[in-house]
């Protein structure tokens, strides 16, 4: 058996970047996208000291219960509510994600989103290809201007944030809500203004999702939040699934109480919601607004430095860079491995 310990990737990424592990590390890559059950997940997890793993791989206690050699897990994204931080630093297994990374692309695609929905993109594009354009009335299609409307941001983090600085260019004013409000400086430089949660739903114009899914967030817009909201309005998620109750959009949306939304993200992905299939005024996306070639080239390569730092090598050796548990350290003390040592596993 090799000396060196071992890495498996879940799903397939650029062998480029994952070359950098080899020579530190038995690399096993996924070849294609696989759907684990939990019991082929912890059979992979206990087979390594390192995992690099996407959000559809669900980790808690029972996936790491055999994984004693399992040091850490670097997951591919920016949130990691896949992840169950409390079991994982239990056991003395550390996380990290994808942090800042993809923080204008993410905020590009929400505009991109934001627009389409204001100017009914989705629906015309259909329309369209359907065969039905014959020729182009005055009234038809008419959408929403973005000029002297209200952006709401509901989650001013460094996502929330880099959306919020786009918004002068479109001669939009910005409110947001978090759980506390931003220093000054970050308000004054995203030319933000903090209102509480129901000032934001009633001042929107478009409101955009940017907030980390957790107990507290779960459900954060529901039917009594979409009440609160102009009618005219429009909802953009690209945040998490759950977030938002998406039946009781859909309802909004099909009773005229809510103009348009646009979804990367869904409630059980990737199944969606059948309701919200069915409207016109809803632009569903395949939760991609950090796929840009440089953006998820850059994803892995975050990964990457995190499980080869905590191994002892490369520029950040010593400490991963984007820790979401640094006291699971306490528990079980980094692997300092010689890069001209391997270490033998029973």
């Amino acid at each position: 058996m090799t000396g060196k310990p071992r890495v498996w990737i879940s799903r397939p990424t650029f062998p480029d970047v994952v070359a950098r592990l080899e020579p530190h590390f038995v690399v096993a890559a996924e070849p294609e996208e696989t759907v684990f059950t939990a019991a082929g997940l912890a059979a992979k997890l206990a087979a390594c000291d390192a995992a690099i793993v996407g959000l559809k791989e669900r980790i808690g206690a029972q996936e790491i219960a055999a994984a004693a050699r399992l040091r850490i897990i670097a997951n591919l994204a920016v949130g990691f509510d896949n992840l169950d931080l409390p079991a994982l630093t239990a056991a003395g297994i550390l996380a990290s994600n994808t942090a800042d990374v993809l923080n204008e692309s993410v905020a590009d695609y929400a505009w991109a989103l934001l627009l389409g929905s204001a100017r009914r993109m989705g629906a015309a594009e259909r329309w369209l290809r359907a065969g039905h354009w014959h020729g182009t009335g005055f009234k038809a299609w008419l959408g929403l201007d973005t000029r002297g409307r209200t952006l709401g941001i509901l989650g001013m983090g460094r996502i929330g944030q880099a959306i919020a600085r786009r918004a002068a260019g479109f001669g939009m004013q910005v409110v947001y809500h978090n759980r506390s409000a931003l220093p000054r400086t970050i308000e004054d430089e995203c030319a933000a203004r903090y209102v509480d949660k129901p000032a934001l739903l009633a001042q929107s114009d478009f409101l955009v999702l940017a907030l980390p899914l957790s107990d507290e967030s779960r459900h954060a817009i529901g039917a009594a939040e979409l009440a609160r909201m102009k009618p005219t309005a429009v909802l953009v998620n690209i945040a998490r699934g759950g977030i938002v109750d998406d039946a009781a959009l859909a309802a909004a949306l099909a009773g005229g109480r809510l103009a348009a939304a646009a979804l990367d993200v869904f409630e059980g992905e990737p199944d969606v919601h059948p309701a919200l299939r069915e409207l016109d005024n809803v632009i569903l996306s395949p939760h991609i607004a950090s796929a840009t070639w440089d953006t998820r080239r850059a994803m892995t390569a975050m990964a990457v430095d995190n499980v080869l730092a905590l191994f002892g090598h490369g520029p950040h050796a010593g400490r991963p860079p984007s820790l979401l548990n640094p006291e699971a350290l306490a528990t079980r003390p980094a692997p300092w491995i010689p890069q001209d040592k391997g270490i033998e596993h029973p």
